[in-house]
């Protein structure tokens, strides 16, 4: 039963998709259209058509695949430990640090093969 519900899905996503990219070029073609109007208007106008563009797109099996992806990274961004505000300037100040040590590297080096080349072609 559960095959027969997946293959009956799969069969209408097809037409879904399509309902979607219509909505998608109906906002595009309507803000062209209503372009004498106020952005207000037509930004809450694109804004209701990409919702039920969304809500379409939903219903599809890639659609549900990505909600539930979405729903685990909230999950596991909540289980993320994050640093407080003094580790944070720690890192900044290090990285920072190391960075500038680079720089001065380089540019001394930059500047040593600058003048051997220059030495050499005279």
């Amino acid at each position: 039963m559960s095959a027969k519900s997946d293959t009956q899905n799969n069969r209408l996503d097809a037409p879904k998709w399509l309902v979607v990219v219509a909505l998608i070029a109906l906002g595009v073609v309507g803000n062209s259209i209503y372009s004498d109007q106020s952005l207000l208007y037509r930004v809450l106008g694109l804004v209701a058509v990409a919702l039920v563009a969304g809500l379409v797109a939903a219903q599809t099996v890639k659609g549900k695949a990505f909600l539930v992806m979405f729903k685990e990274a909230r999950n596991e961004i909540r289980k993320v430990v994050w640093p407080n505000r003094q580790e944070t300037m720690q890192t900044t100040l290090i990285v920072v640090a190391v960075v500038l040590v680079m720089a001065l590297l380089l540019w001394g080096l930059d500047s040593l093969l600058s003048w051997a080349v220059s030495s050499l072609i005279g």
